[in-house]
């Protein structure tokens, strides 16, 4: 009996076993893989996009620096001067910094999800290339929807240094925004390829981001919002990312675990789950373009 008990530990053990390797080899490792290996053609098309997109227009890459500081203004006038918003704890140069860094990221994500989501229907001539595999494009859209966080982050960092704000805790939001990134990219590869069956879906979009802009803590924080509203708030996905930025660069401390854990366990599940999905999707895309 104890043999025979021995035995089917032994099985159960070498099953778990193979469920893992399985798990990890066909589902978690994909998604980094194809983004390692195609590393260095990611980088020449994003740049390219980038400069392509800017070059019809009169200010050029310009744009990349007026966008941020545009919103910026805009927020600073209507939440200063209109709602007449005060912090005890902060003056009106660390309120604006506030501000930046939510809006930094959301508008990088807001914009890596207007390329992204229709990114697979307009370049539906990619769909069966070898060279430029068609996972990659909803991935570059992101990427090219980056370009103006970078140029706000490189903006909102002088802004931190001038008024003294930057500290040892500054530089984790380099793990925030690979969280965003990884979150970013599962989410657009989802969307990209329901949008191939549903059209719609780039049509919503737009309300949909306007909606997440009202709803995102970008020039508020958490201690603002009435306590039987702020459950809401754990729907809202850039809740966790915006809270992250605000964490690190403005009141230099760790995310808060209520914040951070959900923060990576959404990053790692929507970019392992949206790969894994968008390589079944693809397998019929070119019936539908």
């Amino acid at each position: 009996m104890i043999s025979k008990k021995h035995h089917l530990n032994l099985k159960f053990v070498k099953y778990l076993f193979k469920s893992f390797y399985v798990l990890y080899s066909d589902i978690i490792i994909p998604p980094f893989d194809t983004l390692r290996r195609h590393r260095s053609m990611l980088y020449r098309t994003t740049i390219n996009e980038i400069k392509t997109r800017y070059a019809g227009s009169v200010l050029g890459l310009l744009w990349l620096l007026i966008y941020p500081l545009l919103f910026l203004g805009t927020y600073a006038i209507v939440y200063l001067y209109i709602f007449k918003i005060k912090f005890p704890s902060l003056g009106t140069n660390e309120y604006v910094a506030l501000i930046f860094c939510g809006l930094i990221p959301f508008l990088g994500f807001s914009d890596g999800l207007s390329y992204g989501v229709p990114s697979v229907v307009t370049s539906s001539n990619l769909i069966k290339n070898t060279l430029f595999p068609i996972e990659l494009v909803p991935v570059k859209a992101v990427f090219v929807g980056q370009a103006t966080q970078v140029v706000g982050m490189g903006l909102l960092l002088i802004a931190l240094l001038i008024i003294g704000k930057l500290t040892l805790f500054s530089p984790l939001f380099i793990f925030v925004w690979l969280c965003q990134i990884l979150f970013s990219i599962g989410l657009v590869w989802i969307l990209s390829s329901l949008n191939v069956y549903i059209r719609d879906i780039q049509s919503i979009i737009s309300v949909v981001i306007l909606i997440l802009m009202m709803l995102s803590p970008i020039a508020y924080t958490e201690a603002m919002v009435p306590v039987e509203m702020r459950p809401f708030l754990a729907i809202n996905p850039l809740y966790y990312i915006i809270m992250s930025y605000q964490s690190v660069l403005m009141f230099n401390q760790f995310p808060p675990t209520r914040i951070i854990i959900p923060l990576v366990s959404m990053s790692l599940l929507f970019f392992i789950g949206g790969f894994w999905f968008f390589s079944r999707m693809k397998k019929v895309f070119s019936d539908h373009v």
